[in-house]
């Protein structure tokens, strides 16, 4: 089989890369939602900050919940079968989102962000160790940078898609909600309003079970990370520390993604921005992200190593925190938004770091660290809930400045050793 660093895929082809590719895509385009459905779900059932931001708190919590499940369903069905169930989950969870939006029943809506979740824990779990390993492990980072530039790419439609068909008129209809005589007359707007959410999603949950059909027919090669020779069979053996503070990193990383991503919108509206400009934020985000994923792809390994690009990027994060905390309305949007950028390689080098020796426990491992996508969830959350006694801009400051040292540490620590050949790891 040829591993060598001029080969991306080695002898397994770019069929199989090609599946996942589409996967990340739809995957993409049904989690980067999340950003403007905060201000649709704040508008269409008339709630504040931290009632709203229950969309991601729901969302990555399921992550948290059914990951370790996941890992033993996706064990025990396999990658093929694996897939296509999460793709099904996926389905029912977008059906049931837009069911229950289009009555106005939020805990409903909030049950179908869990099963989509659910589906989401179920293919991370899968995919993410079929792109880490489907070849040389020193371009294991470009092969997810791939994965990062389709999922973008479908984040930075899905928000222009929503809210140019479903949220075309929101600053006009939150006005007027407002403004109603009798609340008949307020839920026979916000009514009209959601029920415009019904079909889109009705049709990507279609697209999804077409997707699960084709993946059962496709092949697809069963994959596990080989074990470090000092390792037995025995579970004990899989906490390692790259493993365990590998987590914890990620469980930070990703708090600090739906930070620039989601929360992005509820940033821009502290300065007064419009809701009519502010529902496109997550987009500028999405963008940035791409053009990271782009740099990646150009220059690891070929001119910096996976390991040292994700040194750099938490030092641009850092940067990049601290001047949106000294500059003001669009300029510290911005900054925000450039964040993407310096996000986008952070995820696709700590995966195949942790994740590595971990041989027959490799599903485990990968759900240890999609559980730890939880911290999407948590941060934000942290986020509304603290930014009216400290501030927007200092809140989002101190949750995101220390977030990036963190993750520093990790790379100078696990990065550069973490990668060695398995005979200097003795």
């Amino acid at each position: 089989m040829n591993r060598s660093p001029d080969s991306l895929t080695g002898s397994y082809g770019l069929g199989p890369l090609g599946v996942a590719a589409a996967i990340f895509f739809m995957m993409g385009f049904v989690t980067w939602l999340n950003g403007p459905l905060i201000s649709f779900v704040r508008v269409a059932f008339s709630l504040g900050d931290v009632s709203a931001f229950l969309v991601p708190l729901v969302f990555y919590l399921s992550y948290f919940l059914f990951s370790i499940p996941a890992s033993f369903v996706a064990r025990s069905l396999g990658l093929r079968r694996g897939l296509s169930g999460a793709l099904v989950l996926c389905a029912a969870g977008v059906a049931l989102f837009g069911q229950f939006v289009s009555m106005r029943i939020y805990g409903g809506a909030l049950a179908g962000l869990l099963v989509l979740g659910s589906g989401l824990a179920l293919m991370q779990v899968v995919i993410n160790p079929l792109v880490s390993l489907l070849g040389p492990s020193e371009r294991a980072a470009q092969r997810i940078a791939i994965m990062g530039v389709c999922n973008k790419f479908a984040g930075i439609l899905a928000p222009i898609v929503l809210a140019t068909v479903v949220m075309g008129d929101i600053g006009n209809v939150a006005e007027k909600a407002q403004l109603a005589a009798t609340l008949e007359a307020r839920d026979a707007i916000l009514n009209s309003f959601v029920y415009a959410i019904y079909t889109p999603y009705m049709s990507m949950a279609v697209v999804l079970v077409v997707a699960a059909i084709g993946v059962v027919f496709f092949p697809l090669p069963e994959l596990q990370a080989p074990p470090l020779p000092s390792m037995s069979g025995s579970s004990e053996k899989i906490f390692r520390p790259h493993l365990v503070f590998g987590i914890a990193a990620m469980f930070i990383y990703v708090g600090i993604e739906v930070m620039a991503g989601d929360a992005i919108g509820t940033y821009g509206q502290g300065f007064g921005l419009p809701l009519s400009e502010t529902k496109f934020f997550t987009s500028l985000t999405l963008a940035g992200m791409l053009a990271g994923y782009v740099a990646g792809f150009v220059v690891v390994p070929r001119i910096i190593t996976q390991e040292r690009f994700l040194e750099f990027s938490c030092i641009g994060g850092c940067i990049l925190t601290i001047a949106a905390f000294l500059t003001h309305g669009y300029a510290s949007v911005l900054c925000v938004a450039l964040l993407g950028a310096t996000n986008a390689m952070i995820m696709p080098t700590i995966f195949p770091i942790a994740i590595r020796g971990a041989g027959p426990w490799t599903p485990l491992a990968s759900a240890l660290i999609v559980m730890a996508y939880s911290g999407g969830a948590i941060i934000p959350q942290i986020y509304v809930l603290l930014k009216p006694y400290v501030g927007f801009q200092a809140m989002f400051a101190l949750l995101v400045l220390p977030s990036y040292l963190a993750v520093l540490f990790y790379a100078r620590r696990y990065g550069q050793t973490g990668l060695l050949p398995l005979d200097q790891k003795q």
